[in-house]
């Protein structure tokens, strides 16, 4: 992770997701919104392209607190989640009050559609809370920058046949990529959002030794959240250029973005 970039580290592994979106809603963090739509379509498409066989498992990389699982599979927009989770109501419960009433919340919620999922991250307290909620299939609080799957996430990996991410690159590479194809058991799309600032070629490549092509439209940027402030929006436009990227009216104008990556098995 880029050492001009804010670092979150106080909010991402609590108890629960509420200090997570009281400091990113000034920050107008919205990458979550913008990917909703894209992995519902990539999920219908990966179901079509391989047939009948049940509903598709996806896995959720740097899943957090389950904020992709609750927009993929409920009722729900992420200013709905902000507005839950800031709400004076929510404040002051406990933490096992709070999860009582996720599980009531989401399950009135849930989608006649919705798909098992995966989440995988190294924050044991946020996985945690997105299991209990009911959020998550199963849960996996594992690095594999620094250490191989467990047999339990191999397994689980041998069912998936999406992976998502919307806020992990740069925090993963190309080994956890690595890690987690050489377990997959079935074709395995990838949908990727990667901050413009950091460059997502060595991960093209761990993608493509095991079989994957990917896409991405240069031209379209998706807004990820404002900056802290000049340090690190001055930071940003230069990582920006020496990803090959042009900033203006991008990262100039005050604002991270990302760029989409879709990956899916080469054919034949």
């Amino acid at each position: 992770m880029s050492a001009g970039k804010t670092r979150f580290d106080e909010i991402y592994d609590e108890p629960d997701p509420r200090a997570y979106f009281r400091r990113l809603a000034p920050l107008e963090y919205e990458i979550p919104h913008h990917a909703q739509e894209v992995f519902r379509r990539d999920l219908a498409l990966r179901a079509a392209a391989h047939g009948p066989g049940g509903p598709v498992t996806v896995l959720d990389l740097c899943c957090s607190y389950g904020i992709n699982a609750a927009l993929l599979n409920h009722h729900l927009t992420l200013a709905e989640l902000y507005a839950h989770y800031t709400a004076p109501e929510a404040e002051h419960l406990s933490v096992a009050e709070l999860i009582a009433r996720d599980r009531r919340f989401y399950a009135s919620r849930r989608r006649a559609d919705a798909t098992p999922v995966i989440g995988l991250d190294a924050a044991r307290h946020a996985v945690g809370y997105a299991l209990a909620v009911g959020l998550l299939d199963e849960a996996y609080a594992e690095n594999l920058e620094a250490r191989p799957p467990s047999e339990q996430l191999r397994a689980a990996m041998a069912r998936t046949g999406l992976i998502t991410v919307t806020g992990g690159i740069g925090y993963v590479t190309h080994r956890t990529f690595e890690a987690l194809l050489g377990c997959a058991g079935r074709p395995v799309w990838v949908s990727a959002f990667a901050l413009r600032t950091f460059s997502y070629e060595s991960v093209c490549a761990a993608l493509a030794a095991h079989g994957l092509v990917t896409e991405s439209d240069p031209s379209r940027a998706y807004p990820q959240r404002l900056f802290t402030g000049p340090v690190e929006r001055d930071h940003a436009i230069g990582q920006t250029v020496l990803a090959g990227h042009d900033p203006i009216g991008l990262e100039s104008a005050g604002r991270y973005h990302a760029r989409l990556y879709q990956s899916r098995p080469a054919p034949r």
